[in-house]
């Protein structure tokens, strides 16, 4: 285990929680290609839409009225449009319910609203 990896797990009290990285699919393209994941809380979604307004990731699904995303897993290209949409992301008092994780060392990019790289899912 990396040393970032053992960080993650300290920081995030090793109470059986999984690392972010394990969360949701885990049979996505190889890191290199794709070191992001996307992490939604989509119980906590209350389609206001602002995801889908400054990401092409992001689109309104009009069955539900949730945003979703076309994909769980991105690259670099496409990390800038997806951390803006979770910073818009006015769900859980503006803590957001997307989170853009990167796979190699297990923290949250965005929102990060703690400001330590751990994963601000509300379980």
């Amino acid at each position: 285990m990396s040393d970032a990896r053992e960080k993650t797990a300290e920081t995030d009290g090793g109470e059986g929680r999984p690392r972010p990285s394990d969360v949701g699919s885990s049979d996505g393209p190889p890191v290199d290609e794709k070191p992001y994941k996307i992490i939604f809380e989509a119980n906590k979604c209350f389609g206001a839409g602002k995801c889908a307004e400054v990401s092409d990731n992001w689109e309104m699904d009009l069955q539900t009225s949730l945003a979703r995303p076309n994909s769980y897993f991105i690259s670099e290209d496409d990390l800038q449009e997806n951390v803006r949409a979770a910073e818009v992301c006015p769900a859980k008092k503006d803590q957001g319910c997307i989170h853009v994780i990167d796979r190699r060392t297990d923290e949250e990019i965005a929102p990060d609203p703690h400001g330590d790289g751990t994963l601000s899912v509300d379980w």
